[in-house]
C-alpha cells in the first residue's frame, strides 16, 4: 500500500510532508510521494483537502 495524491485537490500546503514519518513526501507543484512510503496513512489524516488516499 502507498499514498496516492489527487493533483486536482492538492494545494501544496505541506501538511503531509510534516506528518510523514518516513520522509516520503515532497512538495513540487503538488505533493509527490516516493517509493519510501510505508502506507501508514499519517498524511491522509493531515491533509486538509482530502487529496491523499492510501491504496
Amino acid at each position: 500500500m502507498a499514498a496516492i495524491v489527487n493533483a486536482e485537490s492538492c494545494v501544496a500546503c505541506g501538511a503531509c510532508v510534516d506528518a510523514c514519518p518516513c520522509g516520503a513526501i515532497e512538495i513540487k507543484d503538488v505533493a509527490v510521494v516516493s517509493d519510501d512510503c510505508a502506507g501508514c496513512g499519517a498524511c491522509v489524516d493531515a491533509c486538509p483537502t482530502g487529496a491523499i488516499s492510501v491504496e
